[in-house]
């Protein structure tokens, strides 16, 4: 594949979109929620392939990531958002935004959240921004896998706040899987009759290299954990097809000089994990055999920055 190309293209190479069958069914489901609910998680496992980061520290989406899931019956848009938060910086407010936007773009809405915790305060918010969406909502209630014993008291917190807006609630593991073939079917029960808005065999959007770039954060969430959470962002500089072997250089920005050390490691080792890890992951995605080198640069404040924000691919969408 070239580096416009996105995942997943067979039949968007050769401009092939059907015409949908009788009774069929199609639109944009927003997936909204606290950081850390297991939004990416969900939708990785509803569309059967990974395009969406997942990590254990919260707040790892960034951009409203577009997943598709095509069924003989209907095919549903996953909006994968970041997840709602008091914003701590300039990126933070961005994200937010977006999410909001999402709220009010979508056809139908999926509330997450974590059902091995009562309702809290944050959940209360988003509720609210949530009774401005247009169209359905459903509230989906992850993480049943980690409930606890007395967990009856959990789900009535849930329900209350279902009843209390008129929504319609499903329980479900996206970690595990139990639950999502009845999520699955309230979603497409929601959904009104539509044309196939992508060619059926398409499962993301997104290009290509913005999947490579967000496979390679996630391994720096994953191995620098808190020493580096949240303040790099990743720009791919160059993919260059082989016959062989596809050439990916990408460079990774940090904000201080200590993350730019704890990026690179003693004698480069931790670079090389983050190299050797994030390597596995697009060859998985290209399916094929990758080199993939990293530059680490400092560019101080960029997640106070407008500009840097917007040329690292951070917009305030529409």
């Amino acid at each position: 594949m070239s580096d416009t190309d996105t995942s997943g293209l067979s039949s968007l190479e050769s401009g092939l979109i059907p015409s949908s069958p009788p009774g069929f069914k199609s639109g944009f489901v927003g997936i909204v929620g606290r950081p850390n609910v297991g939004k990416s998680t969900l939708m990785n496992q509803l569309i059967g392939q990974k395009i969406a980061i997942t990590s254990p520290i919260a707040q790892t989406t960034r951009n409203r990531l577009r997943g598709i899931l095509t069924t003989p019956e209907a095919q549903i848009i996953f909006v994968d958002t970041p997840g709602i938060h008091k914003p701590q910086h300039q990126l933070g407010e961005v994200l937010v935004k977006n999410a909001q936007v999402a709220i009010r773009s979508v056809d139908v809405l999926l509330f997450v959240v974590d059902g091995s915790v009562p309702a809290g305060k944050g959940d209360a918010f988003i509720a609210e921004l949530a009774s401005h969406c247009e169209g359905p909502v459903l509230l989906g209630i992850n993480k049943v896998d980690q409930q606890p014993a007395d967990f009856q008291a959990i789900d009535q917190s849930y329900a209350d706040m279902a009843q209390e807006h008129g929504w319609d609630w499903v329980k479900f593991s996206a970690l595990s899987g139990d639950g999502l073939e009845q999520l699955q079917q309230r979603l497409i029960d929601h959904l009104e009759p539509g044309p196939y808005y992508y060619p059926p065999d398409l499962v993301t959007d997104q290009p290509e290299r913005f999947i490579m770039g967000e496979l390679i954060r996630e391994q720096i969430l994953l191995l620098t954990r808190k020493e580096v959470p949240h303040s790099t962002a990743i720009a791919i500089d160059l993919v260059e097809e082989q016959p062989t072997i596809t050439r990916i250089l990408a460079t990774i920005y940090v904000e201080r000089p200590s993350q730019k050390g704890i990026l690179i490691g003693k004698g480069g080792t931790m670079l090389k994990a983050i190299g050797s890890a994030a390597r596995q992951q697009i060859q998985k995605l290209i399916a094929g055999k990758v080199y993939l080198e990293l530059f680490v640069k400092v560019q101080p404040k960029w997640r106070q920055s407008r500009s840097q924000l917007a040329e690292l691919g951070y917009r305030v969408e529409e």
